[in-house]
């Protein structure tokens, strides 16, 4: 194994649903910052679109006018394709038709030397979960509500 592959961090992905037509790539800031700051590494990033009768349509960045992307455009460079075009249509089943998303894929530069150090040490991943942010809110508010009512003590 080369040093390159064992500095490897996880690698995520997410696809971030906006209703209509209105992704204007106003989260580039948020991503350039995890970027410059060391944390992520941008490995793929699409725009999906799904019109009212559910028709897919996917584009690269090279695809999107510059008013859509805003400051994304400056990952278009760096990206590499991991994602077959099945992968992609599997993860657009989310999408809800009449909206446009973006399919997001980053590696996780912040746990590579975690990663490392684990496989040096003779261990390995074997279990890994991730936890919505809508279902703690949604924890956080029933024991918010259970606290109030005296339930739960």
């Amino acid at each position: 194994m080369t040093d390159t592959i064992d500095e490897l961090g996880p690698v995520d992905w997410i696809v971030v649903e906006f209703p209509g037509s209105t992704f204007n790539g106003s989260i580039a800031p948020e991503i350039t910052s995890l970027v410059d700051r060391g944390l992520v590494k941008i490995l793929d990033l699409l725009i999906l679109k799904k019109d009212a009768d559910g028709a897919l349509e996917i584009a690269e960045l090279s695809d999107v006018d510059d008013g859509e992307l805003g400051e994304l455009r400056a990952f278009e460079t760096e990206l590499a394709t991991l994602l077959s075009e099945d992968d992609v249509i599997s993860a657009a089943e989310a999408i809800e038709p009449g909206s446009s998303a973006a399919l997001l894929v980053w590696e996780n530069l912040w746990a590579a030397p975690f990663g490392a150090s684990v496989r040096h040490a003779g261990g390995q991943l074997v279990a890994s979960g991730r936890i919505p942010v809508q279902a703690l809110a949604a924890a956080i508010e029933a024991d918010d509500s259970a606290a109030h009512t005296g339930e739960g003590a």
